[in-house]
């Protein structure tokens, strides 16, 4: 979750338009995908219209034989939409066919110990740090050879975004991220809260203990289904939303992965010495150049910094836009057209 106070029934091409749109799925081995007519208007789509996406795929890149779903023209302009935890690849399951009929080639990977992502080798470190989940994305772009994309996510996924943007905007055209600059460091996360943004907390205090640990390995879907409900309290999910995605969390390596990643934020794990440089810059809080619009829901329940705290962040082409309408914190899944016109504005910027 955010830091600072912080799986048929049809297949998703539902519709004619998209279809004929997203009838190319495959790998674009160019990498000047970016300069093509501008993009056609988006469809019109209700949350939850989509249950699936198309068969997904998997590429060696970096550390990772990664797990994805595409969609789109492979010739088209990139766009990458990166998840958060608890979460997956369907809080797209919406924006995707939407982009993809814009005429977008769309990315929408597993972010490491979930779904289908597998490490290459069983002597990595499970390591959930924040830089090593960006340069997972990095690795991606490098193994479906693509040099620039516009990078849109939430949660784990907006932080993501943030840090490839701050540290390699040359692989940046755009940026779209909900509730803003979510860079931080475990200096940061030293710094005591007033008791109500402590609150707001109680997961990673509890991932901090082995009994934590040992709860969420046994209840990661009961967890999973309680931080949904106290993130977005007046988004009413059914079983079958939830249970699509919480099939993601059955990755061997999902538990040590979160477990780490909440640990090293509070200092009570170690992270891996070749990532100190850029946690280091991270640390600085680099200020992000490329256009961005950010994003937050007017019922977002999960920590959450006000949008006038970061607005300076962002140096080049800047908005920000509030959801309404009881739109909590897995916004792309709960407004998605909202989340698919901001990518598509941010991406013309």
């Amino acid at each position: 979750m955010s830091e600072q106070i912080n799986r048929e029934r049809r297949r998703f091409f539902g519709t004619a338009a998209m279809s004929i749109a997203a009838a190319q799925l495959v790998i674009s081995g160019s990498a000047d995908a970016q300069s093509v007519a501008k993009p056609a208007a988006l469809p019109a789509v209700k949350p939850g219209s989509h249950t699936s996406f198309g068969p997904l795929k998997q590429i060696d890149a970096g550390l990772l034989n990664v797990g994805y779903a595409e969609a789109g023209p492979s010739d088209g302009p990139a766009v990458i939409l990166l998840h958060g935890w608890p979460y997956d690849i369907y809080s797209f399951v919406d924006v995707a066919p939407m982009l993809a009929a814009a005429g977008y080639r769309v990315i929408v990977p597993y972010v490491r110990g979930y779904g289908t992502t597998r490490f290459l080798s069983s002597d990595t470190v499970r390591n959930g740090q924040p830089s090593a989940i960006a340069l997972d994305t990095v690795a991606l772009m490098d193994a479906l050879k693509i040099q620039k994309a516009t990078l849109a996510g939430f949660d784990w996924g907006a932080r993501t975004a943030d840090i490839v943007a701050a540290l390699w905007p040359e692989r940046c055209k755009a940026l779209v991220s909900v509730s803003g600059y979510l860079i931080g460091s475990q200096e940061a996360g030293k710094m005591p809260l007033p008791p109500k943004a402590e609150l707001q907390w109680w997961y990673q205090y509890y991932f901090a203990t082995e009994r934590g640990r040992a709860g969420y390995e046994k209840y990661r879907r009961d967890f999973a289904k309680l931080i949904w409900q106290l993130a977005s309290p007046k988004w009413n999910f059914d079983d079958a939303t939830f249970d699509r995605s919480a099939a993601s969390f059955d990755n061997p390596d999902h538990v040590a992965i979160v477990v780490h990643n909440y640990r090293w934020r509070l200092s009570l794990a170690e992270g891996e010495p070749k990532y100190d440089a850029f946690e280091k810059r991270l640390a600085e809080a680099p200020v992000i150049t490329v256009p961005t619009i950010t994003l937050e829901g007017d019922a977002n329940g999960a920590p959450h910094p006000e949008p006038s705290a970061y607005a300076k962040k962002f140096s080049g082409k800047y908005s920000h836009r509030l959801i309404t309408g009881g739109i909590g914190h897995n916004l792309p899944q709960e407004a998605p057209q909202a989340f698919a016109e901001a990518v598509v504005d941010a991406a013309q910027s």
